[in-house]
């Protein structure tokens, strides 16, 4: 608002200089502008209860100026490519097929800031000796809350693109492709190309079939829904002639921009998609036209014909890495929406007081840092890193889908709750929550929606026991906990879970996979419990403080406890609202 519009304002005959503070622009600037590392304690103590002292002195000087980065321009320029998308260049002058995405300079500068970030990051952990993992992981949950379309860019199947290329493609192909990501060229240049209109989940009914030829294949086909569809890489899955019409019939290819000749391949983009958000990765219909291809499913050779009918097997087995990353879209999803909650709350005024001094917009945003904190501490724990408290690293085969599967859907939840408590502001687009919800909505379909992670916690319940070691993961959980009544209450529900396992096991046919998701969502809630009190115990002995302890008790409350018939709304106390400051201060530190 101008100077002249508030001096129009203070002219109203019920307007005073005082209630047109209200409409103060630079009053709501909301979470852009922060240092998104520093004012969140929350995360410095992730990577305390994580890293020593020694390593965190080598990761946090970078993760302080990334907090900067993408507070500040990452977040602006994430806003300009929303309304400024790529888009797609057909033809040249000619009329030849160049299928050329052209991205905003917002896309390209954004990009270019975030892998610069990470490099030097990368280099210096290397320096000192230190696994850039955990603080690479830490980075991304930062950029994710700016823009999760950049994190998919960059993060698409780069890992899995070279596990595959290492262990099966022909030498020559090996050696290029693994070049050219070790000089950064091909960094965030990888892309997944799985889904078809025939397959969508069902992706053993997929179209695209694979030709020998030479020394390579050749793919004809079509392929739906590609993200990051200007990359220079693709894993795609396709049928090789003679394979059965079946999901043992997918092999998993190469697919790479440029044919080794250095002609163009038979790659096409028809058209990109119209999305509701994440509009800053191009996605897009991809025609393949003999396509030169590497078979990625068969004997470590990568010979023609040696297809070995566990392609789209080996392909699942490495969708955890990218399903725990779409958990960690959904996190940084939350934690903006609570962000800008935050922000928002404490300058807006209503009834006479601003409205984070309302009882129930406290209880509100008490709920949201929780269940923040809750996610964070899921999505941590699937990278199988080892913690201060329970030093025995861990990885869980079922794990990883239960975390997607109750993040997702919190992302979702937040930003709504963020919309709602910005009111009708929240609905409008300059505003900016509305994209964190459309942006947030993804999640749950990226990487498989909640019944494809229910199937898989089946599979692996039935064909490798995979719930035992989630419970011995939750069993150390609270075994190196305070034994207080909050652990004690998460240590029934453990054996709660074991007894719900084994009685699902006793299900048959369509009443057990309909329980299939009440039983993920209950192992989910124990998880989360489970880690809070970990957490809180190690908070405890090595700070003398005992937030996380007020975490943890408020989330057994809402998940595991049993409320009796009036629903705890006889309680003596109520601790979210009388510590509620204690929260906020550990939660968002903005002066």
């Amino acid at each position: 608002m101008t100077e002249y519009d508030r001096e129009a304002v203070d002219r109203l005959p019920f307007s005073s200089p005082e209630k047109s503070e209200r409409y103060r622009t630079e009053n709501y600037t909301g979470a852009v502008g922060l240092n998104w590392y520093r004012t969140d304690p929350s995360l410095q103590f992730t990577m305390a209860y994580y890293l020593r002292p020694d390593e965190l002195a080598v990761a946090e000087p970078h993760l302080d100026r990334i907090g900067e980065l993408m507070g500040g321009p990452v977040a602006r320029w994430a806003e300009e490519t929303d309304r400024n998308p790529a888009r797609l260049e057909r033809y040249d002058r000619w009329g030849h097929d160049v299928s050329r995405v052209v991205q905003p300079p917002s896309f390209t500068a954004s990009k270019r800031a975030v892998l610069d970030a990470h490099k030097a990051l990368k280099d210096d952990a290397r320096k000192a000796g230190l696994n850039p993992s955990l603080p690479l992981f830490a980075a991304n949950y930062l950029l994710d809350q700016a823009d999760i379309g950049m994190g998919c860019a960059l993060g698409t199947g780069g890992g899995m693109v070279k596990s595959l290329v290492a262990a099966y493609a022909p030498a020559d192909v090996r050696d290029h492709v693994l070049a050219k990501f070790d000089t950064g060229e091909w960094e965030g240049e990888t892309a997944q190309l799985l889904t078809e209109r025939t397959g969508g989940s069902d992706l053993g009914a997929l179209e695209t079939t694979a030709t020998p030829h030479g020394d390579a294949w050749r793919l004809n086909g079509f392929k739906w829904f590609a993200s990051n569809c200007d990359g220079q890489v693709f894993v795609v899955l396709a049928k090789p002639e003679g394979a059965p019409d079946s999901s043992r019939g997918v092999a998993t290819f190469l697919v790479l921009r440029t044919r080794r000749d250095g002609s163009r391949n038979g790659v096409r983009i028809r058209r990109l998609k119209d999305k509701l958000g994440t509009r800053s990765v191009a996605s897009g219909e991809v025609e393949f036209v003999d396509a030169e291809a590497f078979l990625l499913s068969g004997e470590p050779s990568g010979e023609a014909g040696s297809h070995d009918g566990k392609g789209l097997g080996r392909m699942m087995e490495l969708t955890n890495a990218a399903r725990l990353g779409i958990a960690l879209f959904a996190v940084g999803n939350a934690r903006r929406a609570l962000v800008e909650s935050l922000c928002y709350a404490r300058r807006r005024e209503a009834f006479g007081d601003r409205l984070i001094d309302k009882p129930l917009m406290r209880r509100k945003l008490a709920e949201m840092i929780v269940d923040v904190e809750a996610a964070q501490a899921l999505v941590f724990d699937g990278t199988g890193l080892a913690n201060h408290r329970q030093p025995r690293p861990v990885r869980q085969r079922i794990a990883v889908p239960v975390t997607k599967l109750k993040v997702c859907r919190l992302g979702i939840t937040m930003a709504s709750d963020a919309i709602e408590i910005h009111g009708g502001n929240g609905y409008i687009e300059n505003w900016p929550v509305a994209r964190i919800l459309r942006d947030a909505q993804v999640n749950t379909i990226w990487e498989g929606p909640d019944n494809i992670l229910c199937l898989d916690v089946r599979r692996g319940i039935e064909k490798i026991q995979a719930h035992q070691p989630l419970l011995e993961r939750l069993h150390d959980a609270v075994s190196v906990s305070d034994d207080d009544a909050t652990t004690q209450l998460v240590s029934r529900r453990i054996g709660d879970l074991d007894a719900a396992i084994t009685a699902w096991t006793k299900l048959e046919g369509d009443v057990a996979e309909a329980r299939l998701f009440p039983l993920a969502q209950f192992m989910g809630d124990v998880y989360a419990g489970a880690l809070l009190t970990e957490q809180a115990a190690w908070e405890r002995a090595t700070f003398g403080a005992d937030r996380k302890a007020l975490l943890a008790r408020l989330y057994a409350q809402r998940y595991l406890a049993d409320h009796g018939p009036l629903r705890g709304i006889d309680a003596d106390s109520d601790e979210a609202i009388e510590r509620f400051d204690e929260l906020v201060d550990g939660a968002l530190v903005t002066d």
